[in-house]
């Protein structure tokens, strides 16, 4: 699944990111309820060093606007969504770790 291939790509250089650009991520999982069951022992198995968070009900979904996933936000430290991006192929993580390095300069 694109997610977990994201997800896990960005798991091996997030400690890089974060002592560089202090970038904080948090992945939120938009797993409907009946997945939810799934989702916690599969986040509690990874070695990922960032928060996980759930969206049952789909309420961030919606507010959102998500249509595809993985949907990446960045957010600047004022809470002010500046670029976003959705699906994954390889070598995407370049392109967002581009994108944090701009924001983290301001």
């Amino acid at each position: 699944a694109p997610c977990k291939r994201e997800l896990n790509t960005i798991a091996e250089v997030y400690d890089d990111w974060k002592d560089e650009t202090g970038v904080k991520l948090i992945a939120i999982s938009i797993d409907d309820a009946r997945s939810m069951a799934r989702v916690a022992p599969y986040v509690n198995g990874q070695d990922w060093d960032y928060e996980v968070y759930l969206d049952p009900n789909g309420d961030f979904k919606r507010a959102m606007n998500v249509n595809n996933v993985p949907h990446t936000f960045l957010v600047d430290g004022s809470g002010t969504i500046v670029w976003q991006h959705n699906n994954y192929s390889a070598g995407d993580e370049a392109e967002l770790l581009e994108k944090v390095r701009e924001v983290a300069a301001r």
